[in-house]
């Protein structure tokens, strides 16, 4: 028998969990599917809406102001501005106090493990001390066995960049870690909780350590960064801590995956869901449709594939957020560009030649292949007419947008995943 809901969603990242929660108010019954854990641990937890035009320019001081004119097709443009404004102030109702940036319209500009400034319009609390924009001189923080933020490199980049501080980075041994291979989880687990580790001064707990290491290390810098590895689940107390130990302020700065921030954005989002009662079930892939019989142009039910069993999963309606083609969502064969669980129609050049431009940095046509929408986020055929009366897309897997050179990515996400929920929840709660 099939399992029946109101809305069905597809695809458990920012797009998909957002459209799931926006969905359930308006009443009906909602479930999650995805085929795998979420990508959000992947990411840098940073909410950028628009850091740049499609043309290059940029960093922009405020996002909003550019977003009307985008090109049409564009997903903001799509959803219009008011949506996109209405979907942040959805995201700050979830996240609450654990991120910033609510209070103005403008771009933060927020350091990155690399040693670049990232325009980003919510940042979570834990990166707050650090912006760009703040004139206080600032120490970075690497450790020896975590290799892939090098707080000297860092710094000078930074340096070079013209921020308005001195930057200066140093390396130190972690306490409690002798492993190159350690997770950051274990880095984080240290600092959180309240394990002792061996010092040369005796036994002392690992954030205690830390503090006396980094203590030896500052001069006049009236903050410090740290790569962002300060506690999981007590982010805020560890910081607190060390700022009090230290006499200074304490930042993380957000690093490549695995994503503390990516992690606790995610553990924020799965409690509401749980909280908008969604049902959520991750490690089925969809692989299969039915078309509603006597009608082509609406889905039935979709198939799950739940440990070799295919089970039908039956919906009034229907949201796609698979994410793009680094995420799958969207795939490409030498001849083809293709949505694969519904076969929606990707617009592509047929040549294959047409796909990319020689030089590297150039506009390259590939990262905005997607799925084309109508106004109503509905996938389009070929001539332009909807694919499924009862289907809409969010995400990465609507085309239109570089998020990569935009740094739009999860405004994009967030902006298509709301309005989807709420037009799937209004529709599918009737």
């Amino acid at each position: 028998m099939a399992i029946e809901d109101d809305v069905l969603v597809i695809g458990g990242g920012l797009a998909g969990a957002t459209a799931a929660i926006a969905a359930a108010e308006g009443g009906g019954r909602v479930r999650l599917v995805s085929a795998k854990q979420s990508t959000l641990r992947h990411a840098s937890g940073l909410i950028d809406v628009l850091g740049y035009t499609p043309a290059g320019d940029g960093p922009l001081a405020n996002p909003f102001d550019a977003i009307e004119g985008l090109a049409e097709g564009h997903p903001y443009e799509r959803v219009g501005l008011e949506t996109v404004r209405e979907a942040i102030s959805f995201f700050d109702d979830m996240t609450g106090d654990a991120y910033e940036g609510g209070h103005t319209d403008a771009n933060a500009l927020v350091p990155t493990a690399a040693g670049s400034i990232k325009p980003t319009a919510r940042y979570p609390a834990s990166t707050a001390a650090g912006l760009a924009s703040d004139d206080r001189d600032t120490l970075f923080v690497g450790f020896e066995r975590l290799p892939d933020f090098d707080a000297p490199l860092a710094a000078a980049h930074l340096e070079a960049a013209g921020v308005p501080f001195e930057a200066r980075g140093v390396t130190v041994r972690f306490p409690g870690i002798a492993r190159d291979d350690a997770k950051r989880t274990r880095y984080a687990h240290l600092l959180g909780r309240p394990e002792t580790v061996r010092t040369e001064r005796g036994k002392a707990t690992a954030r205690e350590a830390l503090a006396d290491i980094v203590r030896d290390q500052l001069e006049t810098e009236a903050r410090v960064g740290f790569p962002a590895i300060l506690g999981d689940e007590r982010v805020a107390e560890v910081r607190a801590d060390l700022a009090d130990q230290l006499g200074v302020s304490v930042f993380e700065v957000p690093t490549g995956p695995p994503s503390l921030p990516g992690m606790r954005l995610e553990d924020l989002l799965f409690d509401a869901l749980e909280d908008a009662g969604v049902r959520v079930t991750t490690g089925v892939p969809v692989i299969d449709f039915e078309h509603a019989v006597g009608d082509s142009g609406r889905i039935d039910h979709v198939v799950v594939d739940r440990n070799g069993s295919k089970i039908p999963h039956r919906a009034d309606q229907y949201v796609l957020a698979t994410g793009g083609l680094v995420g799958k969502g969207v795939k490409s064969e030498r001849e083809r560009v293709y949505e694969p669980i519904f076969d929606c129609h990707v617009s592509h050049p047929s040549d294959r030649y047409d796909w990319f431009v020689d030089d590297a940095f150039g506009d390259q046509p590939y990262p905005k292949f997607g799925l084309s929408v109508d106004r109503d986020l509905r996938p389009l055929d070929a001539v332009g007419d909807p694919e499924f009366s009862n289907l809409r897309a969010a995400g990465a897997v609507v085309g239109g947008s570089d998020f990569a050179a935009e740094k739009s990515g999860a405004g994009v996400s967030l902006a298509t995943g709301y309005f989807a929920g709420q037009r799937a929840g209004g529709e599918g709660g009737e």
